[in-house]
């Protein structure tokens, strides 16, 4: 059985031919095993040079090693980190040995579990770790090494000390009946809740842009058949992704490809033609079609401009958020010279060529603008909310509208009230990782690649 007190050891560079890998260890054996490798005490985060030859003796790599001693180490305990050269096979032999020496694979995140349970790492800190490791574009990466900084940390703190200060307030009245305290300030405790409340809701109120962050703006190009979809696909990519042909309806099913745009990640999906007429396959297409469509961040509504511009309705498609529609005219490479006519709809638009790429920079400026416009605005630290942290910050804001009705209404005793704020303190502390929930921090850590 899996122990916290093992010493472990896994890669800690992904499977695969390159230059260098590094194989990792953590645990009590790893000073010993140090010795036994090298015959020198280890001298704490300096690089050592030398050769590994495994239990039998055998030669098995020409290898770099440091030592990291606790608890100035990233799990808190002795640590090692040997680099040899690429060859998986190499790196396989070096686990295997090791696992005659005593340590055991590590679990997926067991690294950085290690450092959570030995205070290096909160929780919200811990799963920075990961989203670092997942960051596909310049503001994910920004706001997932302000995570790892503390970000999250700090503003979850601020919260704690006014909740706390709240509560140490109502449970006097509780605990000292007896005492010559001052009248209770209500409308105080009452501005304090609803602090409470606000702060909490701001933060609620980054979810959406913080899954855009992790998993790419959704962005759903959208158009009848042959209006130049795939092309503008292609475009984008910047390679052949979508095949494109004169004949109307290539596309039956959806593609999908993640670009970075500017400081986003963006998820491009090219859809099945709307048509007027679908054929058996077309009519499944379409539904998948307008599946993706009502869950989008941006559409791009490609029409082609060589064509009279259709009259567009207030709300193109059902299910859909008029605000997060952008009308792509495309083809204007086969317009004539000279200013173009002004469009019958209210839509944010921009002309385009997919052939030419004329246009392009302004789309991808506008698909940018767009990606920014569900940040919430939080200070000067990009704050980041994942559906744990969500989960109980909604908790949370229940237990203090709860409480701030109780105040308004006057009518409930200090004990109710301190039991709605004492909910919400627990909440707060969920969030950074003050729980003995072991199936809670599995479950978080197992989403960890091997070796992290």
């Amino acid at each position: 059985m899996a122990s916290s007190e093992d010493t472990i050891a896994a890669p800690a560079t992904p499977t695969g031919t390159s230059a260098l890998a590094v194989v990792r260890t953590s645990g009590p054996l790893t000073a010993g095993l140090w010795e036994a490798l090298f015959l020198v005490p280890p001298l704490p985060r300096h690089a050592h040079h030398g050769d590994y030859h495994d239990c039998r003796g055998a030669l098995i790599d020409d290898v770099i090693a440091t030592f990291f001693q606790a608890p100035n180490s990233y799990t808190g305990e002795d640590s090692l980190e040997i680099s040899c050269h690429g060859n998986p096979f190499i790196v396989q032999k070096l686990l295997e040995d090791l696992y005659l020496r005593g340590c055991r694979p590590a679990e997926p995140g067991e690294f950085t579990k290690r450092a959570f349970l030995r205070g290096r790492l909160n929780l919200s800190e811990a799963e920075a770790v990961a989203d670092l490791i997942g960051a596909q574009s310049d503001r994910a990466l920004a706001a997932a090494n302000q995570q790892l900084r503390g970000s999250l940390r700090r503003r979850m703190h601020a919260l704690n000390d006014a909740l706390l200060e709240l509560l140490t307030h109502v449970e006097a009245y509780i605990d000292f009946p007896e005492e010559d305290l001052p009248a209770q300030d209500r409308a105080h405790l009452l501005d304090g809740v609803q602090h409470l409340q606000a702060e909490t809701a701001r933060l609620l109120a980054a979810t959406h842009y913080s899954a855009i962050l992790r998993e790419g703006l959704k962005t759903v190009i959208l158009g009848a058949p042959n209006v130049g979809k795939s092309s503008l696909l292609n475009r984008l990519v910047g390679r052949d992704r979508a095949l494109v042909s004169p004949e109307p309806g290539t596309t039956r099913d959806y593609l999908e490809e993640r670009i970075a745009l500017g400081p986003h990640c963006i998820r491009l999906i090219d859809t099945a033609g709307l048509n007027a007429r679908p054929a058996a396959l077309e009519k499944l297409g379409m539904a998948k079609t307008l599946e993706h469509a009502a869950e989008a961040d941006l559409i791009l509504l490609v029409l082609d401009a060589s064509q009279p511009p259709p009259a567009l309705p207030d709300h193109p498609l059902p299910d859909v958020d008029p605000r997060n529609m952008l009308v792509v005219l495309n083809k204007i490479d086969l317009l004539p010279a000279g200013p173009h006519p002004d469009t019958p709809w209210a839509w944010p638009t921009v002309r385009i060529s997919a052939l030419t790429g004329a246009g392009c920079n302004e789309l991808v400026s506008a698909i940018a603008r767009h990606a920014e416009s569900f940040r919430v605005e939080q200070g000067d630290e990009l704050v980041v909310i994942n559906s744990r942290h969500a989960f109980a910050l909604g908790q949370a804001a229940e237990f203090f509208q709860v409480a701030a009705g109780k105040l308004q209404s006057g009518a409930e005793a200090d004990e109710f009230l301190a039991s709605d704020l004492r909910s919400g303190l627990a909440c707060f502390e969920e969030i950074l990782g003050k729980t003995d929930n072991e199936e809670l921090l599995d479950r978080i850590f197992h989403t960890f690649c091997i070796g992290k």
